[in-house]
């Protein structure tokens, strides 16, 4: 039997590490941009980089990813991750950074929806949310831990110090998981996937009929047909690409800005992560409580709607006062990952355990997209002016508070079936 506690703290350890590697590239954008001499349109490829990649490789994986155990496939992923970050650190050139964020993101983006794919797998659907807050807490704990230390190894030694400590980190972690993980297996059921309707096609015998060979290229076709043939699953992703354009496209330069508008010194951006990763380490499993009792639906509305506030407050932010910019920035972080909490456990419950990794790599695909055109848009978007402060981050903030409003609607129309 799988011993729940141990299996999601391992979970939120590989988290931990996907997102420091994530995470850290954005608040050394300032760092980055002077060292290769870039523009913040060339930064935002940097952090899209990793966005395209993931989104490539989760599409991949969505053919294969279901028919191995789920312990050989975290593994596997995690080790290809781990020698991509150590590739980040020895980046000599902007067009070799850009090179290894992409090979960092064809693992890391399916490792991340592996996660998310294990834990719809072993936890019931009723104690699900309060078992996501949990693994989600590792977004918390890379901000608290994680980014500040990066941060501050940055200042002190080089940018690359950050990637060589991240790499060490999953190389520990890959070791530990290896001996610890147990096989998971339950997945594995014999089952041909068959896109609702399709049987009244296959004649008097459709049993006999889908046991005849297929060809590769049918076989490759089933997941993605199974997936986007059913609304319930659509809906799902719908809401995965509204709630993700609502929420990351004023992330890559929130410290970037913090830093050149309202003067925040490169190791103070540190507090930003702290202050806020601090809160929703202690708030976040609260979040899953509270949908796991009140309902994921409800309680995701409501933060959504908080939401609404803090974003504007975030990008409309005209002030010198640094507490002033950390209340703000803390209440985005709390209500904007609090609102993940719910939403996640409701993508999860669209598919049952069998198909649940290949649905999770295509939602991981559409974040990734997600991801990949809410940085194209900030890099266009966000300019430099003649004072040399960054411009038009409200233009984003008015685009992120639409985006979550529709996250909302387009929430109401998913319906859990594991």
């Amino acid at each position: 039997m799988i011993n729940e506690k141990r299996l999601l703290l391992i979970l939120a350890t590989v988290q931990f590490c996907h997102i420091i590697d994530f995470m850290i590239i954005m608040p050394l954008g300032k760092t980055i941009m002077n060292a290769f001499d870039i523009s913040p349109g060339q930064f935002a490829w940097v952090v899209s980089a990793y966005a395209l990649a993931a989104f490539s490789g989760n599409l991949v994986s969505v053919v294969f990813i279901d028919r191995f155990d789920r312990r050989t496939a975290l593994l596997l992923l995690f080790a290809c991750f781990t020698v991509g970050t150590l590739a980040c650190a020895f980046a000599p050139t902007y067009e070799f950074l850009l090179a290894a964020r992409f090979g960092t993101g064809l693992f890391g983006g399916t490792l991340g929806a592996l996660v998310l794919a294990i834990v719809g797998d072993v936890i019931p659907l009723e104690r699900r949310s309060s078992a996501m807050g949990w693994v989600m807490t590792a977004f918390s704990a890379a901000s608290v831990v994680g980014v500040p230390a990066g941060i501050w190894i940055a200042a002190e030694y080089s940018w690359h110090a950050p990637f060589y400590a991240t790499a060490a980190l999953a190389g520990l972690f890959v070791t530990i998981a290896f001996f610890t993980i147990p096989s998971m297996r339950g997945h594995l059921v014999e089952q041909t996937i068959v896109p609702e309707g399709d049987l009244d096609e296959l004649g008097d015998n459709p049993e006999a009929q889908l046991m005849q060979p297929r060809s590769m290229v049918s076989q490759i076709a089933d997941p993605f047909r199974a997936i986007f043939s059913n609304p319930n699953q659509r809906a799902a992703l719908l809401f995965t690409l509204t709630l993700m354009l609502g929420h990351f496209t004023i992330i890559p330069f929130i410290a970037p800005y913090m830093q050149i508008n309202v003067g925040f010194a490169d190791k103070q951006v540190s507090l930003i992560y702290l202050i806020g990763g601090s809160l929703t380490v202690i708030l976040l499993p609260l979040f899953g409580r509270l949908a796991d009792r009140f309902g994921r639906l409800r309680v995701f509305t409501i933060a959504s709607f908080l939401a609404l506030f803090s974003i504007y407050a975030l990008t409309n932010l005209d002030t010198n006062s640094i507490p002033i910019a950390l209340l703000v920035t803390s209440s985005f972080f709390v209500v904007a990952s609090g609102r993940n909490v719910p939403a996640t456990t409701m993508i999860t419950s669209v598919v049952r355990p069998e198909n649940r990794g290949g649905f999770m790599s295509i939602r991981q695909s559409v974040n990734e997209m997600a991801l990949f055109f809410s940085s194209v848009v900030a890099g266009f978007v966000i300019t430099e002016g003649p004072d040399g402060k960054l411009e038009h981050y409200e233009l984003l903030g008015y685009f992120t508070i639409l985006m979550s409003v529709v996250a909302v609607f387009a929430a109401r129309r998913i319906r859990a079936v594991a």
